[in-house]
This record gives C-alpha cells, structure tokens and sequence, in this order.
C-alpha cells in the first residue's frame, strides 16, 4: 500500500509542530493534518503567556534565587500526589521532564531564538509545609512574545521543512478514525471540512465536503484536551472537587473538544487519569469574546481579599496564588459556582495580570518602552483597565456599602451582607500597624515583597485597603475558568501509546495534553503552572526522536 507520508500528525499546535519539525529534521516526511484552518497554527500555544518552567536558570540566579533539581523534584512530588497503579509512567516521565527543566532545555530553545522576560513570576506559592504543594522559589519564567513567542520558532522551523518538502499541511481534515493493519497503526481517515476564513479561535463551521484516508508507518496524535466540551468536562468532574459547575467560562476555544482522545481510546488505547483537570478560579467573561463563553484568566499578586458567594473570606492558605485546585474544592464546596475578589485601586494597578497573548500587547509585541511603565503610574496595564471599565463582573465604587450593594445586584444572590464585609475589611486592615501579623495573608504578603520581582512589578505596598487615598473599591465576580486536561493517553517515555495491557501499540504516539502532557498525566492531581506548554516541548520532541528512528 502506497504511503502518504513516514509519519502522520495529528493537530498543528504546538506538541504537533514540535513533533513534526524534529521528524523533518531527522529527513522523515510528515504529514500534518488539522481540522481547523490555517490561520490555528500553533493552536492553545498561542494564545498563551508564554509561561515555561525552568530550574536554577541564569534568570533565577540574577534575582539571587537559589533553586536545585532536588528541590524542583521535591516540589513536583509534593504537588503531584501521585498515590495510583497507573502512575507508573506519569511519575517516570514527570521526574525525565524536571531534569529536562534543569538541563537543556533552555539551551535549546535558545539556540532557536528564544529569550525569555527576565522578572521572574512565583506561581502556584502552596503555603502548607515543606513537602507539600507549590513552589518553594519562583520559576515561572515569562516568554519574551508570550505565546507567539515560543510558537514562532517551531513554526519557522515546520515553514522550512515545508519548503524542502518533508513537511505537508492538510488543513480543515478533520479525522475521524485511526486505521491499523494487524496490531500497527499505520493510518487516519476522516472528513474535509468545508473552507472557513475565520479568524483565529472563532468558531468554525462543520460542513463536510469530502472524505480523506491517509498512510504512513506511525500516527502522532497532538490533538489538545477537552476544555472547550464543558459536557465531557461535566463527565469526567471528580468527586473530590464537589459537584460539577452548572456554570463555567471557556479558557480554550470550542475546537478543544477532546474527540481524538475517544478516537484514539477506540482503537486500543488506554486512556489513565480523565479525573484529573486544571481549572482555574480567577476566570472573568471577556467583554470583547474571541470564542464562544470566552473567558479570561485574571494572574493575582497576593493582597487582594477572596470572599465566597455567602461573603466569608477563604481560609488559610487559600489566598489568591496559593493553590488552584483547593480554591476550586472549596468553592464547590459553598454551593454556588462563582466566588469575589475585593481590593482598590492600588492593588489592581500593581498585582492584575491578565493571563493570555492577547492581553498583555506590550510583552507580546516585544516593547520594552511598553513594559516598563507597568510598575508605573496610577491606572493598570490597558486591558486590565479595559477589563474594569467594560467586564461584566466588575464592581467599582467608593465606598463598602455601595460596593456590596452593586455585587449583590450583580449575582442576583444578594447573599452578601455589607457590614459583616466591613468588619471583616476593617479586621484585616488592622493588622498592618505593625511588620509582623497573625492573619496569614499579610505574612504572605510581606514574604512576597521579600522576593525583588514580585517588589519591583507585583505586590502592592501594604495598606489599609479602606483608607480612601487607594481608591476607589474594586470587587470582582471570579468564575470557573475550563482549561486543562490532567489526564490522557497513556504513555512512556518516547511518547509510544500503551494498550489495556501495558503494551506498546506498535506506530502510534501521543503528545501535548492529549498524552496528559506525557505518560497519561504527568503533573498527577496538580501544577506547578510553566509546565503545560513545557510538557507540550518534551513530548513532542520525544515523539519525534523516537518515530524519526522507528520509521523505515
């Protein structure tokens, strides 16, 4: 039978681009097939920070942090939790990525032309013990370009690789089923889909127009995760995490709809971990929406004040950048599906970070004269102020009573009683008189400023969030934001797929978030966050080497 290609990979994001730019390197000809256009490339990467994991970089010297693999390993391990059969090969690919982390990675991504921010961000800070989840040191090591950035070289390199040949787009393929001879898959069919011109991330249509059916020696599948289908999200919910939201917003555009992943399963696949998800707390409705639901990511420094639906402040040590996922259990835990920032003026201009490409122009577009002038000045970042002005979920006012009043009118609850949010404020604000405090938020707040980046652009100065010269009030309405697949395909540590049996499925690999980032679920029940697009590199570049040697 007459092959299309030596390997056929399945999605053009940036696992897939990864995948297939070390195959043509290697002088094996891939196919590349995506069900979206072409103006995808790159897919979730792209609209990205740009966040990437590195360990006892140059970057973390500089800024006097003194950072290990040990310590790294330690605290992946502490925030994995991995406790299951099937986290053989997750916890095997998990401790190969930290060394990666700690190795060469940085190097080769370097030689390609990628540079990195150089204030360093402290994301995922846990605050239990030792041993326990989050980052001892800060490791979040911003892209310079965020998520363009780190997609630009693999694309240059997948643009060249096309030019000689070796590299071949199919876009609006949508694939339908993976074909095998004996045990070996060797093969995809599926359907054309009608041509679409819009823009990326909208939403595009389903017309079939034709059917296709391509051969190769091995299938790559880079196909994302799930988090645009919030009904396979709902399905797979654990119960650990409470019930599952009635109401979410799409961190990922609609096209994320985990079918490869089912696809993949039927042909003998085993599928570990669909359980374990990130989904973040701090999502807002974006007031100029790109996808369907489309929301926004707020990146919080440490001061402002997290009340649930019912008005109670979060317990220790559930302060904002502590632990994604035990803020998610306890919201669930409350009943109600959306929680509340409260803080000022001088706390939104300081500590508001808005996660994606799109939101942050000045780093994305590589101004330096644009990004110096964020510690600067009265107001936040433009799209943070566009945020405050037009979001949906923002409340400003000047004074306690007036705020509450607006945020019960805003949810429709009225749950919130504005004297009891003022004596908690007031209470708060009463242990800044001194350096030392027994209300563990403040510490956190002053060990914050004890680290120069998060002094110099991310922790507002400590004060009285009610004295009227920080004003005026800011309360935000925090949804559940949809965004990562924990969970995938199982594999090892060349990215081949497994069977039922623990077995090799011989021609058939899996990357990215379809792979659980590597092994079936590499970062076990939590993140160290700067490891998703990290685990979309690794994968990818080790499916790559390793069909580049298996294919004939």
């Amino acid at each position: 039978m007459a092959q299309d290609a030596d390997v056929i990979v399945v999605g053009a994001g940036l696992a897939g681009l990864v995948a297939a730019t070390e195959l043509a390197d290697a002088g094996r000809r891939v196919l590349i097939v995506e069900q979206e256009s072409e103006q995808n490339l790159g897919g979730q990467a792209y609209w990205s920070l740009g966040g990437l994991l590195f360990v006892d970089s140059p970057e973390q010297r500089r800024m006097g942090i003194k950072d290990s693999p040990e310590l790294a390993w330690q605290d992946w391990l502490g925030t994995a939790g991995f406790d299951r059969d099937e986290d053989y090969w997750p916890r095997r690919v998990a401790e190969a990525y930290v060394n990666f982390a700690a190795g060469e990675k940085r190097a080769w991504l370097r030689e390609m032309g990628h540079r990195v921010f150089p204030v360093l961000g402290w994301a995922e800070r846990g605050g239990y013990d030792a041993c326990g989840h989050g980052n001892s040191v800060p490791r979040f090591h911003i892209t310079w370009g965020t998520g363009p950035g780190i997609v630009e070289p693999f694309e240059r390199r997948a643009r060249e690789a096309e030019a000689r040949g070796l590299i071949r787009f199919c876009w609006r393929h949508r694939v339908d089923e993976l074909l095998t001879t004996g045990d070996h898959v060797d093969g995809v069919r599926g359907s054309v889909l009608a041509d679409d011109r819009a823009e990326r991330g909208v939403e595009t249509n389903r017309e079939e127009k034709g059917d296709f059916e391509f051969r190769a020696q091995a299938v790559i599948v880079a196909s994302g995760g799930i988090g645009g289908n919030h009904e396979m999200v709902r399905r797979n919910w654990p119960e650990r995490l409470g019930r599952p939201p009635q109401r979410m917003v799409s961190g990922v555009p609609a096209h994320v709809d985990g079918r490869m992943i089912d696809i993949t399963e039927a042909a003998g696949a085993r599928v570990i971990n669909p359980d374990r998800m990130w989904h973040y707390v701090e999502g807002i409705q974006n007031w100029n929406s790109i996808w369907p639901n489309h929301g926004i990511r707020i990146l919080p420094g440490p001061s402002s004040l997290w009340f649930d639906a019912t008005g109670r402040r979060f317990p220790a040590p559930l302060y904002p950048g502590s632990d994604t996922l035990g803020q998610l259990e306890y919201i669930q835990s409350t009943g109600y599906d959306y929680s509340w920032f409260i803080l000022d003026q001088s706390i939104i201009k300081r500590e508001f970070a808005l996660s994606g490409s799109e939101q942050n122009p000045d780093i994305t577009g590589k101004s330096w004269a644009q990004t110096l002038k964020r510690p600067f000045g009265r107001k936040g970042t433009g799209p943070v102020e566009a945020f405050k002005e037009n979001g949906v979920d923002f409340v400003v006012r000047d004074n306690i009573e007036d705020l509450v009043k607006g945020m019960n009118e805003l949810s429709g609850d009225h749950l919130l009683d504005p004297a009891d949010i003022r004596r908690q404020i007031e209470a708060r604000d009463r242990q800044l008189t001194n350096p030392f405090t027994k209300d563990f938020q403040v510490m956190a707040m002053h060990n914050a400023r004890k680290f120069s980046g998060d002094k110099m652009v991310r922790t507002a100065k400590p004060h009285r969030m009610l004295d009227p010269a920080h004003g005026p009030l800011i309360a935000v309405r925090l949804n559940i934001l949809t965004r990562k697949t924990l969970g995938g395909l199982e594999t090892d540590l060349e990215a081949q797929v497994l069977n039922e049996q623990g077995e090799r499925i011989p021609g058939l690999y899996a990357v990215g978030e379809a792979a659980g980032f590597g092994g079936g679920g590499m970062h076990g029940y939590r993140a160290l966050e700067g490891t998703f697009l990290g685990g979309c590199l690794f994968s990818g570049r080790n499916a790559g080497r390793a069909a580049a040697k298996a294919v004939i």
